[in-house]
């Protein structure tokens, strides 16, 4: 009860603080496992004119961090500020895995209706309870085509020319479709048809000419998937370009603040459930028509806990004062600490303000479960130089994600001679260390595991202790095991 009252006097003071002013639009946009070397900006082979487009006209981020790379959870975290441990979004929210939220969670759409926003989900939902992640409408669930749910948009945004909205827009691709049946497992098609997809121009890639991103072998059938995977991505850039036509059709191209991101990286082994860089350093590209920030790089250290506190920001709601109060170390349930520690990120306004005055330098990742049979609690703290890795139930082999260990790419590893997969053998992917230290700067690969180097002593007990304090301060269930093991 006393956590129910403490919102209800947030949302009051938010009210109350919301300037006269006309307020920015929101248009969240989350492509499902869209890795960062799968956008044309950020270097890939990949054609993504729209998202490039956007990153002209506003900010791309290059340290930006997924949480955890698991879907749910991830977006557990984009809409409710905080990490999944603390929201209760262990892992998967779809079928047997069955993982939901707290129910008394107040989420960023609740919040935004609070203070006058109209909000409206389309596509990939994958957040449990809805309570808790209450839209004022449900525009379609179906994510397959982006371009036909960019026109479903459009009643929408003609409804909401002179009221503020928050439009949350999520297709499937560029995720896995279907399952293979046994071997030799052919390459995923990703949501590709023979027929193609209705409006949609399709973009049909190469594999012989593909270059294979680091962290994956070089091999035929790699390379067939990454041509399905790409063109699966050229066709979300469409529907992408597509609600940018909509938004300059409908006169709110000036008045609308877009972020794009992903809620992890590819969906292969070494990048989608872990926490090396593949599957949770991502995309995030932030055009604000209100800024004098355009074509801009920015390489501070945000994460998608601060999606959330932002956006209220952007809408006048403080979350400076609400979000990013004196953190105590302190234990305490969930919910206890109220609206003076309500989110666990921070706002990114102040870069679009004036950058020179914005620096953010340390990120923390957890990730407990993807689905119901995969657990393996990981957390990490992310530093400019430096990356700590805590692998809890470091005892258990690494679980695989079903759809991940079915594809082409790991199947013909495991058919081949080879014992290097990416930066590391199949037995170090397989079986991990407790505890991970690589140096970002010198090693961005990942391929040396600094822990036990007498040099970086006094970083790996810095980074530690900065890793259970972050436990501490967001009520992690997990911070018993230094107590109790």
């Amino acid at each position: 009860m006393k956590f129910l009252l403490l919102l209800i006097g947030f949302s009051a003071t938010a009210l109350a603080q919301s300037p006269s002013a006309v307020r920015p639009n929101f248009v969240l946009i989350v492509g499902d496992d869209h890795d960062r070397s799968a956008v044309g900006c950020y270097g890939s082979q990949a054609r993504t004119p729209h998202l490039d487009y956007l990153a002209k006209e506003g900010v791309r981020f290059t340290r930006a961090y997924a949480t955890t790379a698991s879907c749910s959870p991830s977006r557990s975290t984009l809409l409710g500020g905080r990490h999944s441990h603390n929201t209760g979004q262990y892992g998967l929210a779809h079928a047997t895995h069955h993982f939901r939220s707290h129910e008394e969670l107040k989420t960023l759409p609740a919040l935004l209706r609070d203070v006058g926003y109209a909000t409206a989900r389309i596509g990939k939902y994958h957040v449990a309870p809805a309570s808790a992640y209450a839209f004022d409408q449900a525009l379609g669930e179906d994510g397959s085509n982006p371009v036909r749910m960019a026109e479903k948009c459009a009643g929408f945004l003609e409804t909401n020319r002179t009221k503020p909205f928050f439009l949350y827009f999520c297709p499937t691709d560029p995720h896995r479709t279907g399952s293979q049946p046994g071997l030799p497992y052919d390459a995923n098609p990703h949501g590709n048809r023979s027929g193609g997809h209705e409006g949609v121009r399709e973009t049909v890639y190469g594999m012989d000419s593909l270059r294979v991103p680091y962290f994956l072998p070089d091999a035929p059938e790699t390379k067939a998937e990454l041509a399905q995977y790409y063109q699966s991505v050229s066709r979300l850039d469409q529907g992408v370009g597509r609600l940018l036509d909509l938004l300059k059709e409908n006169g709110l191209w000036e008045n609308t603040i877009i972020i794009y991101l992903s809620d992890n990286g590819m969906p292969v082994p070494g990048a989608k459930t872990t926490h090396y860089e593949p599957g949770v350093c991502l995309p995030l590209i932030v055009r604000n028509p209100f800024s004098r920030q355009k074509n801009q790089i920015c390489d501070e250290l945000v994460s998608w806990v601060d999606v959330a506190p932002t956006l209220l920001d952007f809408a006048g709601t403080n979350p400076v004062v609400i979000g990013n109060a004196a953190r105590p170390k302190g234990g305490g349930e969930y919910g206890e600490r109220g609206p003076t520690d309500y989110f666990h990120g921070k706002s990114w306004r102040p870069y679009f303000d004036n950058p020179t005055t914005f620096r953010a330098d340390t990120v923390f990742l957890s990730h407990t479960f993807h689905e119901v049979t995969m657990y393996y609690p990981m957390r990490s703290v992310v530093t400019k130089q430096y990356k700590l890795i805590w692998n809890v139930a470091h005892e258990l082999p690494f679980p695989f994600a079903a759809d991940l260990w079915r594809s082409a790419t790991w199947q013909s590893f495991l058919k081949s001679s080879k014992t290097q997969y990416g930066p590391r053998s199949r037995q170090a992917y397989v079986q991990r260390p407790e505890f991970e230290l690589y140096d970002l700067q010198t090693d961005p690969e990942e391929r040396v595991n600094l822990v036990g180097n007498r040099k970086y002593e006094a970083v790996y007990a810095k980074l530690l202790a900065s890793l259970k304090n972050f436990q501490e301060y967001t009520n992690d269930p997990w911070r018993v095991k230094w107590v109790h093991e």
